[in-house]
C-alpha cells in the first residue's frame, strides 16, 4: 500500500524520542506519559514494535497490549531464547500473522494494527517480512496516552508517548511514503480532521 522512497529513509534514523536501556525506567516513563496526555485511569497502553523490545518488556512482567515481531533485529535471525519467548508469551495473546514487505507498509499490516488496538485483549503481530516501519501508523492508532516503543540498534528502546505532537508528527513521516497515504489513513480509521 506505501512503500518508503530511499531519499526518505534518512528520516527514519533518529530516535523519535528518549532512548532507555533498562526496561523499568521506561516503564516508568510509559506510566508518566499516560497520566500527562490520557486518561489516568487503567493501564497505558502499550504498542512494541520489535522482538528484541518486546523480549525486555515480557521479561519486566509487562505484555504488551499489541506488539509486533518478526524474528529478526538488525535484519539477523533473533537469539533462540527471544524468540521462544516472544513466541510464547505465558498469555493469552491472541496470535496473528500478516504479511508487510521490507521498506513497506501493507494494506494488511496496516489492517491489523488497527484491529489488534480495538482488541479486548493482548494481541501479537507475528510479521511475514518486516515490522520496523509500524512504529509510524502505530502512533496514529494507539489511544492518547497510550505509548508506542522501538529498538534502535546498538543503542536500546525508544519511547513514544502518543500525544497530538507525535501524532502530526507520525502523520508527516507517513506523507514521505509512496503511495496513497489517504487510502492507509482509511485503513487505519484515522480522520485526518483529528490529526491537528
Amino acid at each position: 500500500m506505501l512503500s518508503l522512497p530511499a531519499a526518505a529513509r534518512d528520516a527514519f534514523k533518529e530516535p523519535m524520542g528518549p532512548v532507555f536501556t533498562a526496561a523499568d525506567a521506561l516503564l516508568a516513563a510509559v506510566g508518566r506519559a499516560h497520566e500527562r496526555h490520557g486518561d489516568t485511569a487503567g493501564t497505558p497502553f502499550l504498542i512494541a514494535v520489535g522482538d528484541v523490545v518486546t523480549y525486555h518488556l515480557l521479561e519486566a512482567g509487562r505484555v504488551p497490549d499489541v506488539a509486533l515481531v518478526d524474528g529478526r533485529t538488525k535484519r539477523e535471525a533473533v537469539d533462540e531464547a527471544i524468540r521462544d519467548r516472544v513466541l510464547d508469551q505465558g498469555t493469552d495473546a491472541d496470535v496473528r500473522t500478516v504479511s508487510n514487505p521490507p521498506g513497506e507498509l501493507s494494506r494488511e499490516l496496516l489492517a491489523a494494527l488497527a484491529d489488534a488496538v480495538d482488541a479486548d485483549g493482548p494481541v501479537s503481530l507475528h510479521v511475514d517480512g518486516e515490522e520496523d516501519l509500524a512504529v509510524v501508523p502505530a502512533l496514529l492508532v494507539a489511544p492518547a496516552g497510550g505509548s508506542v516503543v522501538y529498538g534502535q540498534p546498538d543503542e536500546g528502546m525508544v519511547h513514544v508517548p502518543v500525544s497530538p505532537q507525535t501524532r502530526v508528527e507520525a502523520r508527516t513521516l507517513l506523507s514521505r511514503f509512496d503511495g496513497d497515504v489517504d487510502a492507509a489513513l482509511s485503513v487505519l480509521g484515522v480522520d485526518v480532521g483529528d490529526l491537528g
